[in-house]
This record gives structure tokens, sequence and C-alpha cells, in this order.
């Protein structure tokens, strides 16, 4: 067994008999869930603005090499500068020389998950340079020394208990303090940072190729506050954020706003199209895009394609029976939940994480409630194919699953097997993975073939 399959399993065994934890996040996700009822009735025709989005992202992934292109020269035709990055350490790499540039000391940084995938925050600190989460979410996970526990909303796991013990321990401030007055005390901490930042990094929740922009949507004005007061901008985007046109955002932003929070659009969208041009009074003197590839064209070949067309809305993870057991830690990944499951073993390696892609009832719920409606358990179950096409089963399980074939394609094997038998078998075989935490399983002293037959 992998180490990471071991932990999977025993963070998820921990989580799912941990009944205040369920609570908090039912709590959390069925306000979410209420409020999106509310934010799909401002489409006319929902399914079809849901089809047409995935229309457009369809046509994007089949030519991304060329708005890839097409984004690069609009973009450096503004003054900004491009830097492909085709791993995590040329990312880091490419991060590290322009603070060293600059000689920063300070970097903020509003909410990004492409950031957590690198791990900037760690790489900075071990060069002496600080990153300051400015997302309240994001900050009270860093305050925490936590990562994120979901897409979009990075604390959903903790309760406005749990934020006032952390502020507490962290920052000295009385214990039990309200939700607005621990805010009012994140937001006094974190202006000091946006004025002395050297520099900003935000990720980009869409690539515009036509305009050659970078879409930041937010809800507490943080990525304003990063890309306004540092004189550089560093936009780290996945390459597989981008959209044909700046027209795409009137069908995009609302969708992502919808399926994201429940909001019609969020409170601030950004579009940034490079550094501070002649004439204008505010914005960053530099401004760099890191496009990231990092195992996103594996993501590319035909089954798992799919994928690439996802906006990082959530919405999947809300409604999987699984993540509503474990949550977000369980999963190893940065990107956890249904869409993780897919991702996660084509971005860090099949053989280590193809253990995800079982994480799941099947039951294609994270199908249904995707905007884009990527079909996300059947490439759930393409992963597990191409597991076994690429041999990353071990031994064990390829004898265990062909006995198991063997055995359910035959009624004479089934049928002559009594109850008593199977049940024996089933209890001991799957002693730690079931009858531990649930009662034994009891077969019928007759099988619905036997019945059958009896009753002709």
């Amino acid at each position: 067994m992998g180490e990471n399959l071991s932990v999977f399993l025993a963070k998820s065994k921990v989580k799912a008999n941990d009944l205040e934890h369920k609570r908090k996040l039912a709590f959390n996700i069925q306000k979410y869930a209420d409020t999106v009822v509310k934010g799909k009735q401002q489409f006319a025709n929902l399914d079809v603005a849901r089809r047409k989005a995935k229309n457009v992202k369809w046509q994007t992934m089949e030519n991304l090499a060329d708005y890839l292109e097409q984004f690069e020269r609009n973009f450096t035709a503004r003054g900004g500068k491009v830097i492909w990055a085709e791993t995590a350490d040329d990312a880091l790499e490419a991060v590290l020389d322009i603070c060293r540039s600059k000689n920063a000391k300070q970097v903020v940084k509003s909410k990004s998950m492409v950031t957590e995938e690198l791990h900037l925050n760690d790489y900075l600190a071990k060069h002496n340079i600080e990153s300051v989460e400015t997302d309240l979410g994001e900050y009270i996970q860093q305050l925490d020394g936590e990562a994120p526990y979901h897409i979009v909303t990075p604390a959903m796991h903790k309760s406005k208990e749990d934020v006032a013990r952390v502020f507490h321990e962290k920052l000295g401030v009385p214990p039990n303090l309200s939700p607005s007055e621990l805010t009012q005390i994140a937001r006094v901490n974190l202006r000091e940072k946006y004025i002395t930042a050297d520099i900003g990094v935000t990720g980009g929740n869409f690539l515009i190729a036509d305009t050659g922009a970078v879409c930041v949507s937010e809800n507490e004005g943080n990525a304003r506050l990063t890309t306004a007061f540092p004189k550089t901008h560093i936009a780290i985007v996945g390459i597989e954020k981008m959209l044909p046109s700046i027209d795409n955002l009137a069908l995009f932003w609302p969708l992502l706003a919808t399926y994201g929070t429940g909001q019609n659009v969020t409170v601030y969208n950004t579009i940034f199209t490079g550094p501070r041009q002649p004439g204008e009074t505010d914005g960053p003197e530099e401004m760099y895009v890191i496009l990231l590839d990092n195992g996103r064209t594996n993501l590319l070949r035909p089954e798992v394609r799919e994928s690439m067309y996802c906006i990082r809305c959530g919405s999947c993870l809300n409604a999987c029976p699984v993540y509503k057991n474990i949550g977000g830690h369980a999963y190893g990944a940065t990107y956890s939940g249904p869409i993780g499951s897919v991702i996660t073993p084509h971005l860090k390696g099949m053989g280590e994480f193809k253990h995800l892609s079982y994480a799941s009832s099947l039951c294609g719920n994270c199908t249904e409630v995707c905007p884009l409606k990527i079909n996300i358990h059947e490439m759930l179950l393409e992963n597990r194919h191409i597991a076994v096409e690429e041999n990353k089963n071990d031994f064990s399980e390829n004898i265990s699953w062909k006995l198991w074939k063997r055995a359910m394609l035959s009624r004479t094997l089934m049928n002559s097997a009594g109850a008593g038998i199977k049940g024996k078998v089933i209890n001991k075989v799957f002693k730690h993975n079931w009858t531990e935490s649930r009662g034994d399983i009891d077969f019928a002293p007759k099988s619905f073939n036997q019945m059958w037959k009896e009753r002709k």
C-alpha cells in the first residue's frame, strides 16, 4: 500500500467518524445550497447557458496553443511580461528571480489555488521572503498552519468559535470575539502589509486571449489592494483558464458566481491588461503573467480532456457525499473533491494518486451540479481504467478482481456458496473497510435466482 493511500485512508477514517466535523461541514454547505437556488433564478434558461459555456471551453481546449500565443502577443503589446512555466520549479524560480531583482522582502498574495499547488508561501519563506495571505479565509488558514480546505471556501470546516481560537492563539487578541470584531482585526493587520509589500501575487479566474487580459473575481477587495499598492504584480495562472474573448465573461462570470457562492455576480471583478499605462493614476509599474503547465497538458488526453473545462467553482465538492464525510484535507492534494480526484492523478502521478478515483460513490451528483456539465463521474471511471492499462495496480489487487469477476460471471459458483460462507468470506475480507464501523453483512438464506426458480 502506497504512503499517499495509507494517509488518505487514515485521515478519512478519522474525519468520517468525527460528528462535530461533519456538523460544521453540513451547516456551511447547507447555507451554500440555499443561496445557489436563488442565484440560479437570474438565468432565463440555465440549461442553455451551461451548454453554451461548455461549447466555449470545448473550442478553447481544442485550440489551446493558438489562444495561449494570442494571449501572449496581446498582453506583451501593452508592456506586460509573460513567463512560460512547464513545471512547479520553473514557476517558483521565476517568482524568486523577480523578488530578488526588486530586493523584495515581503509579498502580499490574494486567494489563489494555483499558488497553493506550488506551495509558494513555504518556498519564499525558505528564501527569507514573507508571503502574507490577504483573503480572510486563507489568512485564517495561514495563521493556523493549515492548507485550504475547499477550492472556494478555504476555512469551510471552521466555526466562528474555531476562528476566534486561532486569532487568540496566534495574534494574542481576547478570546471569544465576534466575527465582525475578528474581521476588523484582520483588516487592520492586512492594511499595513499592503502598504509595505514590494510585490503583489494573484492567481487568475480567467485568461482572455483577444485582449491579453487576466480576470480576477473576489468578494473582499483584497485582490485589488494586492495589485494596487505594490509596484510589481505577478499573476500565476494555469493554462486551462483560457477563454477566447472578453465577450465570454458575460456568461462565465455569472456562472462562476452562481455555482461558487450563489451570487448573481461576485462583488469585485477586475480585468488586468498589463502594467500602468501612460496617463493612468494607479496600478503596478510592472506586471508579469506566469502561464503554468505543471502537468496540465497531461489532461488533454481525450479520456479526461473535459476536466480542463473546470472553472473551479467548487460546486462538485459541495454535492459530493464522500467530500461531505471526509472533508478536504483527507485527499492529500491541493484540489479535493470529485474534480480533484479526476485531475490530481494526472498532475501528480497516477501511481501515487490513483486511489482518489476510487473515493467516489459514482452517484453522478458531481456531474449534475457542474455549471459546465463536465462528465466528472465518467472520468473517474476512465482514471480507473487508465490505472489498469498502465499496470498501476499491485498483484494482490489484480488477483482479487480477477477472482471477483470469475465469481460474478458464474451463476453456478454464486449459488454453490451458501449464505453462511458468503457472509464469513465478505466480513473477513472487508473487515477493515466495512465491518469495523458497521454491522456484519448477513446474506439471505436463498439467492434471488433460487427464489425466482422456485416461484416459477
